[in-house]
């Protein structure tokens, strides 16, 4: 059984462990480029094995490209969609605006830790990025929904 000054020595350490933690990622401003999408229904298991592991060896292969996280979604997401003309009405501020709607479900996502913004700039021009792409694109419908999140 543990005293009391053992536990008073052990809350002192996890708040001095805390504090650090917070020192050292203090003004951290690195980027979250995430995107979900929906899969390709004839995709094979081989398919996806092979974008599985063409993602987690994307970090050891692009500088800056830190981790990656891949999966299904706990919530499908649904994305709705319009006709050009449709949109360019809503995108003018008009109001009661009627036309075809579709509607698409991203059910899988990705998620990739970047240094910066300008790790995003070398991800994207990268030959590993053009040789991921071809994986990935066998196993998704395009285009994908995307949003990149800078840290504070």
């Amino acid at each position: 059984m543990l005293n009391s000054t053992t536990i008073l020595r052990l809350a002192a350490c996890l708040a001095i462990l805390v504090l650090a933690t917070a020192v050292l990622s203090a003004g951290e401003k690195k980027l979250m480029h995430c995107f979900t999408f929906t899969p390709v229904e004839t995709a094979t298991e081989g398919d996806w094995n092979a974008f599985y592991k063409a993602t987690d060896e994307l970090p050891g292969k692009i500088p800056g490209l830190l981790k990656v996280w891949h999966g299904k979604l706990t919530r499908e997401l649904a994305i709705f969609g319009t006709d050009r003309e449709t949109f360019k009405k809503l995108a003018a501020g008009e109001k009661d605006v009627t036309g075809p709607v579709t509607r698409r479900m991203r059910t899988y996502g990705v998620c990739m830790e970047l240094a910066d913004d300008a790790a995003l700039k070398v991800y994207a021009g990268h030959p590993a990025h053009k040789e991921w792409n071809d994986v990935y694109a066998k196993v998704r419908q395009s285009p994908t929904t995307t949003i990149d999140i800078v840290g504070r």
